[in-house]
């Protein structure tokens, strides 16, 4: 870096002024990012300041006399410059890396769920970019975040040719890894005392599908409680972003004061659906694909399946995606640095990831110029 300058004061006291002219001054810094135990380090490799001319000149009162002094020791002042703006590069450089190791090891996202940010690989420089790669599993709230130090090869980010200032990958494991959390916790658990026709929730509705359930307990209501057998899994390809969900629903009567659980049938669904942004979140929508059921027990004789598969269907696409849709709107939170936020979002699928591809802007200056190394 070179650079020309002129600066000219005035000292009111004495009556004079003082210009200062630096010619083809050099400044070079080499400096590197690298992982740090899941943290980033930035450090100093080689910094160096080289000033060809400095003069200072005074005009007016004495400044016949005190020039030569200021001629004596030019050569002193030229190498104070070049020492000086050196040092102060290597403390700003300082002061952004302890920013950089202070950045959060997690981002909750509520009660139960958290971000892990730590990262791995050390960033990866292109021509005219540079990639970082978080861990980015979604974890327990109330569990201690681990570095998951493993290396992982760099992955070639593509916006299908666009010119993007943002590239975010997601791979399939970040989705499952929320699924799985939330799983873990018991939040995927729903009891359904309304529908459409909420005659269906009667046991009168039933009396000529699965009579025992008529004859033990006739015109009583019913409930049904769904709750996931096992985590849901995403499956992410070139074409879709598919889902498979495996849930237990058991059939709860309302005997009086008591509710009795008469069968458990087990349902596996079959989803697909968009991602869809807004700001900093990423929102999902599915539609039903297909349905398999099986009856797990029961209390009340034989279930026939192929009787009441299409009540089920009906109950899928009017109950349960409309209510799996309404908490997929809740939104996921993209891990993008405080004050910016996204503009002009596509979505690429690929094999198992999710790319997101889009220009930052910013939201909150105010919030940057308070950052310590600025």
């Amino acid at each position: 870096m070179t650079c020309h300058s002129q600066v000219r004061m005035v000292d009111h006291a004495a009556n004079h002024l003082v210009f200062y002219l630096v010619q083809g001054m050099e400044v070079g810094i080499t400096m590197v990012i690298k992982n740090s135990n899941g943290s980033l380090a930035l450090s100093v490799l080689h910094c160096g300041c080289y000033v060809k001319d400095l003069v200072i000149s005074l005009d007016g009162g004495a400044s016949w006399f005190y020039q030569g002094f200021i001629n004596a020791f030019e050569d002193h002042i030229k190498a104070a410059v070049e020492k000086a703006i050196p040092e102060n590069i290597i403390e700003g450089a300082g002061k952004l890396d302890s920013f950089l190791q202070g950045l959060p090891r997690t981002v909750s996202l509520d009660d139960v769920a958290a971000l892990n940010m730590t990262f791995v690989n050390d960033p990866h420089y292109g021509n005219s970019s540079i990639e970082f790669d978080i861990n980015g599993l979604i974890t327990s709230a109330v569990a201690k975040t681990t570095n998951n130090l493993q290396k992982h090869p760099h992955l070639s980010l593509s916006c299908g040719g666009a010119s993007k200032m943002l590239s975010l990958s997601l791979d399939e494991d970040v989705f499952n890894s929320a699924l799985d959390v939330y799983f873990k916790a018991g939040s995927m658990h729903w009891v359904v005392d309304k529908v459409p026709d909420q005659s269906l929730l009667n046991t009168a509705s039933w009396k000529f599908i699965i009579p025992r359930l008529y004859w033990n307990y006739p015109n009583d209501d019913m409930l049904l409680n769904i709750s996931m057998a096992s985590s849901p899994v995403i499956k992410i390809t070139s074409e879709k972003i598919g889902a498979t969900i495996n849930a237990d629903m058991i059939i709860d009567v309302i005997d009086g004061k008591q509710t009795v659980p008469v069968a458990c049938i087990s349902v596996v669904v079959s989803a697909s659906g968009v991602v869809e942004t807004s700001g900093n979140k990423v929102y999902g929508r599915v539609g039903l694909d297909d349905f398999s059921l099986a009856l797990k027990w029961s209390k009340i004789g034989n279930i026939y399946m192929s009787l009441i598969q299409g009540v089920i269907r009906v109950f899928l696409n009017t109950v349960c995606m409309p209510y799996l849709n309404s908490r997929l709107g809740n939104g996921f939170v993209l891990p993008v640095v405080h004050g910016f936020t996204l503009q002009d979002v596509y979505i690429l699928t690929s094999a198992e990831r999710l790319t997101l591809c889009s220009d930052v802007i910013f939201t909150n200056a105010s919030s940057l110029a308070s950052l310590a190394f600025l």
